[in-house]
């Protein structure tokens, strides 16, 4: 009986000191590590050089959301408009397999449109002058309009001769409502302003651009809107007023650049790693991101150039500014081909 109880006893012992010195296994159960989710990766194609600044806006947005880490990007440029564009798209597609490509697609729209229909898992956002199409093919242009206008108020207020020049790259509607924005806004401030429009028929041909600057200058204008790249080096060799576009173009003549129609693609770039991120994109327009109201347009910094513009002009573009943000003031959507003076 003694030695039932004496080995009863050590087995309760020693069942405690298992017990005891065994693993505490709840706490002890190791946590797994948090998954890094993957960035999307989204792909350039660009008909034109980046230099280009229609394409290169485009560029400078999804290059900073990439530096933000929000993506993954690459890119290539100058494709051209021979054909290529649709080879290049489909090889993009298969080989990288980016969650989403940007480019222009005027001047290669058939193309796009027939690589989108084969890759419906691949978001297409593409400037066109064409509406969008489900399943992903998505659109948008710079609706730079309004500063636009602004621009035209102020070369109004700045020309001594009365003659304004502005070359742009061919009558189309997407240059034309830029074009005529800034026409009616010179008009406004300077009735008697003559506003004399060229055309060099080439997204990028800066040689050419400077060329018809300088025929323009020759016939007196003192004031140049340079719609095409080019043209401010012609301004700055005669030492006269430019504005720039798409992007902030002071850097290349800070002396004579006083600003510009920007187009800032950041909000649309952000909507659409959105949209892809969580699954929901769709072809849809995207116009509203590249207006003034969701900041996707404004007039580039003055650079100080500002102090140069006499204080009764600057405080009437700042008004009209101000206007068209909140609302109470609308710049007209003409997209006919502009009639010069």
């Amino acid at each position: 009986m003694k030695v039932f109880r004496v080995l009863s006893i050590v087995i309760i012992v020693t069942a405690l000191m298992a017990a005891c010195q065994a693993p505490a296994t709840t706490a002890l159960t190791a946590v797994p590590a948090a998954t890094a989710v993957p960035k999307p990766l989204f792909y350039g194609a660009y008909a034109t050089p980046i230099e280009e600044p229609w394409d290169g806006v485009i560029h400078q947005a999804l290059q900073k959301a990439a530096d933000a880490g929000k993506i993954t990007y690459e890119h290539q440029d100058n494709i051209g408009y021979s054909g290529d564009m649709e080879r290049v798209l489909r090889q993009i597609a298969e080989t990288k397999k980016p969650a989403a490509i940007f480019g222009d697609a005027f001047g290669n729209e058939e193309a796009v449109r027939r690589v989108a229909v084969d890759f419906p898992k691949i978001a297409f956002v593409f400037g066109s002058g064409g509406g969008p199409a489900d399943p992903n093919m998505a659109v948008f242009d710079n609706w730079i309009h309004e500063p636009a206008f602004l621009c035209g108020m102020l070369a109004g207020g700045l020309t001594k001769s009365n003659i304004i020049g502005v070359v742009g790259a061919m009558p189309i509607p997407e240059v034309n409502r830029i074009v005529n924005a800034f026409i009616a806004g010179a008009k406004e401030i300077n009735p008697n302003a003559k506003v004399k429009v060229s055309f060099i028929n080439s997204f990028f041909d800066p040689a050419a651009a400077k060329e018809a600057a300088l025929a323009q200058i020759g016939t007196g204008a003192d004031v140049l809107f340079a719609e095409r790249f080019g043209v401010i080096e012609a301004a700055a060799s005669k030492g006269l007023y430019a504005f720039g576009n798409m992007s902030d173009q002071n850097s290349l003549a800070p002396d004579i650049v006083v600003t510009g129609p920007v187009w800032d693609m950041g909000p649309t770039v952000d909507y659409v790693i959105k949209q892809v991120i969580a699954g929901s994109f769709t072809g849809q327009d995207l116009k509203d991101f590249s207006m003034v109201a969701k900041g996707g347009a404004a007039l580039a910094p003055f650079h100080g150039l500002d102090s140069k513009i006499p204080a009764d002009l600057l405080k009437k573009v700042l008004d009209r500014e101000a206007a068209i943000k909140s609302g109470n003031f609308r710049v007209d959507i003409a997209e006919s081909a502009p009639v010069g003076d």
